[in-house]
Parts: C-alpha cells; sequence; structure tokens
C-alpha cells in the first residue's frame, strides 16, 4: 500500500490501545532479564521526547532502560508536548548544545509520535551535534490527514493541523535527516497511520523497522527497546543498517520482524 492509500486507523484499533499498551508492559516485565543481555553502551548522551500530549513521564521506562544499557539519558524536561514547536525549538536547540558540550560527544534523538517529527528536523538543523536519530511512530511523512491527534491539536489550538504555517509544515515533513536515522513503526498502530510513519524506502544511512505492537506501548514494548539498544551501540561512524545485526536475525526467527 502507497501513502495515497493510507487510511486511518480503525475505530476498533483505537479502543484497544490501552489494552494492547499494558499487554506490552506485561511483556517487557517479562523479558527484562533478556533485555538486559543486549549490547551494551559507550555513554554518549541520548534525549528521549514525548509524543503529542504525553511528557517525560510517558518516557520514563525508555530511559531507565537506556541508563541501565549505559547512556546518559535525559527527558526533554519541557511538560506536556502540546505540538507548539515555535516554544520548543530554540530550547531544545539549546539542550542538545549543552549536553554536547558537557559529554564531549554527539547526542543521539529518540523521538516517540510526534517528538520523532521533532527529533527529525532538529537534526536537519544540527547534524554536527547529532550522532543519530530514531523515531516511533512517528507520522513524518504527513501531520494532517488519517491521525487521531489531529482534533485534539485543533481543541488546544484553535486551528487546524494543515493551517501551521506552510515553510513550517514543509520543513517538519522534509527529507531524511543527514545522520543515521531509523524509523520505528507498527502495521497495527491504532493512532497514527502507519504508512506516514516510515520512509519511502531504505538508504545508505536511512531504514525502516517493522515491530509489531501498540501506539501508546512502542515506548516500553521489548521488541523497539532490543531494537534500540542495537542501534544506539554502534560506534559512531560505524552506522549498519539493522537487517545486518544478529538481533535482526533473531527477529526473522520469532517472527515479529517483517519488512
Amino acid at each position: 500500500m502507497n501513502k495515497q492509500q493510507a487510511q486511518r486507523p480503525s475505530p476498533l484499533m483505537l479502543l484497544l490501545e490501552p489494552g494492547r499498551a499494558v499487554l506490552s508492559l506485561a511483556a517487557y516485565a517479562l523479558l527484562r532479564p533478556m533485555l538486559q543481555t543486549l549490547p551494551k553502551g559507550d555513554g554518549h548522551p541520548v534525549i528521549v521526547l514525548p509524543g503529542f500530549m504525553a511528557n517525560d513521564y510517558s518516557t520514563a521506562i525508555m530511559r531507565n532502560f537506556l541508563k541501565e544499557q549505559g547512556y546518559a539519558a535525559y527527558g526533554w524536561f519541557q511538560g506536556n508536548n502540546l505540538g507548539n514547536y515555535d516554544r520548543i525549538e530554540p530550547i531544545l536547540h539549546k539542550q542538545i548544545l549543552r549536553l554536547y558540550q558537557q559529554h564531549k560527544q554527539k547526542v543521539s534523538l529518540i523521538g516517540w509520535s510526534l517528538g520523532g517529527v521533532f527529533a527529525r528536523d532538529m537534526a536537519r538543523q544540527m547534524p554536527d551535534k547529532i550522532r543519530q536519530v530514531i523515531t516511533l511512530g512517528s507520522p513524518f511523512g504527513n501531520l494532517t490527514t488519517q491521525h487521531y491527534a489531529s482534533f485534539i491539536f485543533e481543541l488546544i489550538h484553535n486551528k487546524k493541523v494543515a493551517d501551521l504555517d506552510p515553510e513550517l509544515l514543509e520543513r517538519l515533513q522534509g527529507q531524511v535527516p543527514s545522520v543515521p536515522t531509523t524509523a520505528i513503526y507498527s502495521k497495527s498502530d491504532g493512532v497514527v497511520s502507519w504508512e506516514f510513519c516510515k520512509d519511502e524506502t531504505d538508504g545508505h544511512q536511512n531504514e525502516n523497522i517493522e515491530v509489531l505492537g501498540s501506539h501508546v506501548g512502542l515506548g516500553h514494548n521489548p521488541m523497539v527497546l532490543a531494537c534500540l539498544a542495537d542501534r544506539l551501540s554502534q560506534p559512531e561512524d560505524h552506522w549498519q543498517p539493522f537487517k545486518n545485526s544478529e538481533l535482526s536475525k533473531n527477529f526473522k526467527d520469532w517472527g515479529v520482524y517483517q519488512r
């Protein structure tokens, strides 16, 4: 299916999101000992950006996991993500610069849903400070249609997403960043259309990874956390696609990784 044929997730999938997210949490608790055997990190800084209407509490499990894996994981410290990028953008810019200077290492960005859209734009602006970008269910291919969050944005801001500044929309839906970029998505996403959460094709340093799971549960989905550990553990400037990794082969054996 191409993006022109993309449809909004069914109402049933949306209703099932909370229950499926709880199942992902249970799976995380069950598989946590296995996750702790994944490759450890080199201590470089990682900023995790939450999704629309969410805050740093929503990414706490993910950040704690990353800290256990050996990364300096940070929230974004900006409260709820209300989509007001004009306010968020300069603060993110300063945070990335501060962590780059503090750790003397490039910063990796992980963005969940709308947070991933912002993360990709920051990587386009600051490629010399960003090590890699990983998005989780982020509809960077189209922000204006086929998403259930649109009406909430309209209620908060009293305007439609499509009525935002055209130049800003074009930026946020822009080309693949020039840094290594991984787009993780689920075809059973009940909030956003999965077709808009992936790049058209894989490139020499960008890739799409499909996992099984809900949108709300992506932050503690064991398969997502395993992908994060694998992607972040790569040596700087030696990025290789996930399909070449040992973890990818295991995913295929388990039947949970599909392309």
